[in-house]
């Protein structure tokens, strides 16, 4: 995705930090809260997920910028049998997944306890039941709320975007391969946003960001 002159600029982040909002409310714990309401206990792990050529990162860091909050970048997290065999052309089995997804939660988990707000994870989590991985965190974390972030575009579009990458292991083959698995997310999975990636990456950006802000205050108001 090529980036053009930012359009976010007039969207409120979702952080602790930002600006009030033009209805006089602030941001705290990943919940609008206004001086009358009490300050929510929840804290959040959004996931961004998608095939490879979605624009997980990009749309991460831009997240987690404008939110505030620190990035995971799942992809660096493999171990080095995982890379290798991505290198290869050759596509994980759902063994090479577990302990990395794992390991992904428990990392979340970890941030969020050490004193974060909340947390931006990138995980391409094609599956159900890799997405499932990642819901339990609540039970390790009670005041964790889990979200995805789903990125989708025409297999086509991912593929030359892969294509144009310089110096990463996921080749563009690679795109099929995850395209070929992928479960997207069915309508009784309720925790998902679903962002279609084939527009320019600032109109990407700007709807991702509408769409959490919209879902933290469905929280709020389920809270009160």
């Amino acid at each position: 995705m090529t980036r053009s002159t930012p359009t976010t600029s007039d969207l409120l982040p979702l952080s602790p930090s930002a600006s009030n909002l033009t209805n006089g409310s602030s941001l705290t714990n990943g919940h609008t809260t206004k001086s009358n309401q009490p300050e929510t206990t929840h804290h959040h792990i959004w996931l961004i997920t998608g095939p490879a050529g979605c624009g997980k990162s990009t749309v991460a860091q831009f997240i987690a910028k404008t939110m505030n909050l620190p990035y995971i970048e799942g992809d660096e997290y493999h171990p080095t049998a995982n890379v290798d065999k991505m290198a290869k052309g050759i596509p994980l089995s759902d063994a090479d997944r577990w302990d990395w997804l794992t390991n992904l939660r428990e990392e979340s988990i970890r941030k969020i306890q050490a004193g974060a707000q909340g947390v931006v994870l990138t995980c391409s989590a094609l599956k159900r039941k890799y997405r499932d991985v990642i819901r339990v965190a609540p039970y390790y974390s009670h005041d964790v709320l889990v979200h995805f972030v789903y990125l989708h575009a025409p297999e086509e579009v991912l593929i030359a975007r892969v294509g144009a990458r310089k110096g990463h292991y996921m080749g563009a083959n690679m795109v099929h391969s995850q395209c070929m698995i992928l479960e997207p997310p069915g309508k009784e999975e309720t925790d998902v946003i679903t962002v279609d990636v084939s527009a320019s990456i600032d109109e990407v950006e700007a709807e991702a960001l509408a769409k959490m802000r919209e879902a933290v205050k469905r929280e709020l108001i389920r809270d009160s």
